[in-house]
């Protein structure tokens, strides 16, 4: 059930967000005709499990039906002096077997549902022609330590193929900070310049670690300007009910498309994480994948 910790940063779906999701879930499960199990019973379960370990907890995220017919789809927290991790897990109808693993497109065509989802879907800033034959999707999180880290590997994509559309989609983790506030400011100069915006999120990563909640609008108030816009506006910007909207509505596009950690790519339609590290996605398999995403997009 324990998962390797791969270089991603999770999302974080804690406390009142199940609450928050209950009533949702209850009616999808009515609709779907599942019987969720309860709360009690993954507690349970998780302490049967995983009682020997004395230095783990766990925090249920959320119990809802699975994106498949008659399974329940359950998202826990794992913490341990290591740290922590998501792992998520299917209970079976009967409600007697537990499932692990990832459920993934399967079809003739399995990425297409989803490139079709973002085609009409994505709004963030872009390089590259709008009719490209490949379109690369990231979902980033600028506080996230993994997006910092693979942003090397995917900056040489960029500049290895003009030929490719690359777009950006704020997908801030509640773990982090001051991420919410880094994607409204991102948001704010992917509007005022497209151009602007990828030397702005260049530097964030670059000086993220010097960025906290407390000096978040002054850092990056001045990344605006040094970017070459005028910072106060762009703060003036950041801090009203539109950016937040623009970035809630990118989140929600990013949960209806299965991210659960940043960064997470998407080639034509096909979700790619882990990038970057010992264990990771590289550049030679990410230049790999997007050539066999230009073959098929020609047809050939």
């Amino acid at each position: 059930m324990r998962i390797t910790v791969y270089l991603t940063c999770t999302l974080l779906l804690a406390g009142g967000l199940l609450a928050a999701q209950a009533t949702g879930a209850a009616k999808s499960a009515s609709e779907s005709g599942i019987v969720l199990p309860s709360e009690s019973t993954v507690d349970s379960f998780m302490q049967q499990t995983f009682g020997y370990e004395s230095d783990l907890s766990w925090k249920i995220a959320s119990i809802k039906p699975a994106p498949v017919p008659g399974l329940a789809e359950v998202n826990v927290i794992l913490a341990s002096p290591q740290g922590q991790q998501a792992s998520r897990f299917y209970v079976t109808a009967d409600g007697q077997h537990a499932v692990v693993g990832e459920i993934i497109p399967f079809g003739a065509k399995p990425f297409e549902p989803v490139k079709k989802k973002l085609e009409r879907s994505i709004t963030g800033p872009s390089l590259g022609p709008k009719n490209a034959p490949v379109t690369v999707v990231e979902f980033g999180d600028l506080q996230c330590p993994a997006c910092k880290a693979a942003q090397p590997t995917i900056e040489k994509l960029e500049a290895s193929e003009p030929n490719v559309r690359f777009i950006f989609q704020n997908f801030p983790l509640e773990m982090h900070n001051w991420a919410a506030k880094g994607a409204a400011y991102s948001d704010c100069v992917g509007k005022a310049s497209n151009d602007v915006f990828w030397k702005f999120i260049a530097k964030v990563y670059e000086t993220q670690q010097d960025i906290t909640a407390e000096t978040a609008d002054e850092k990056l108030t001045a990344i605006a300007t040094d970017s070459g816009l005028k910072g106060v506006e762009i703060a003036a910007c950041a801090a009203t009910p539109k950016a937040k909207a623009d970035v809630d509505a990118s989140i929600a596009l990013g949960k209806e498309v299965n991210v659960t950690g940043t960064p997470t790519l998407f080639i034509n339609g096909r979700s790619i994480g882990n990038i970057g590290g010992e264990h990771g996605v590289n550049e030679t398999i990410l230049q790999a994948l997007v050539d066999f995403a230009a073959k098929n997009a020609s047809g050939k």
